[in-house]
């Protein structure tokens, strides 16, 4: 099933005027937090208004005098990164929720409990934040609100951000292939292979993606490599 287009306003005031630009929300946020994306993908329309709603389009000597420049999609990249995009309610509730969900798989890959050092389930790590109440801001990144997630979790479910240094061992009849694929999965600190044709590997993972590491090995070696933790920090 396609995902549906959710179409909506950036705005910018500027020398006193108001200047809006029809986007497709989702690619708009992309562009506005940074990733590389075309503009003529992100604007819906070749158009720059002065109300939208009215239908009011600027006029192209209004557009060199504010901007410098009559080229629309220019114009609508500084609305889009100066401006501030318009969202409906529901626009605006689908945006949190599907923030919320990266917060906790980002919490889930990256954070053990601090009692324990065990991974947290993501189930576990989504009623603490509705019993903490803690609100989610959808145009920030996860990472530039982890650290207030963590503090607000901590009188909830006491959880640390660690690392785990792990050893794996996959036999020669499957460490072709396996190299590339647990080289995704984290930091590779050291590569061996043994007499015997065997992969020798040490890496540093998110200690919450302990679980996935070993489901992942037994996956690649059909149930015949090893995977033993070294330390968690």
């Amino acid at each position: 099933m396609s995902r549906k287009r959710r179409l909506g306003t950036a705005r910018l005031f500027k020398h006193g005027k108001k200047f809006e630009v029809i986007v497709n929300i989702d690619k708009a946020w992309k562009l506005k937090s940074g990733e590389k994306i075309d503009i003529k993908e992100v604007v819906e329309g070749e158009f720059i208004y002065y109300d939208v709603r009215q239908g009011l389009k600027a006029s192209s000597s209004e557009l060199r005098r504010v901007f410098g420049t009559d080229d629309v999609y220019e114009v609508a990249k500084r609305i889009i990164l100066e401006g501030e995009i318009q969202l409906t309610a529901e626009q605006r509730r689908e945006l949190i929720e599907a923030k919320r969900r990266q917060i906790i798989e980002f919490l889930s890959k990256h954070a053990v409990d601090a009692r324990t050092g065990l991974p947290i389930p993501p189930t576990r790590i989504e009623l603490a934040m509705k019993e903490a109440g803690i609100g989610v801001d959808p145009l920030k990144p996860v990472e530039d609100q982890i650290n207030d997630v963590i503090k607000a979790l901590r009188p909830y479910l006491p959880l640390k951000i660690a690392k785990a240094l792990v050893a794996v061992r996959i036999p020669s009849q499957f460490s072709g292939r396996a190299y590339g694929e647990l080289a995704k999965m984290g930091k590779v600190i050291r590569v061996n292979y043994l007499t015997d044709g065997s992969l020798s590997m040490e890496l540093e993972i998110p200690a919450g993606m302990q679980e996935a590491l070993v489901n992942k090995v037994i996956s690649l070696t059909k149930g015949q490599g090893e995977v033993r933790v070294i330390r968690r920090e």
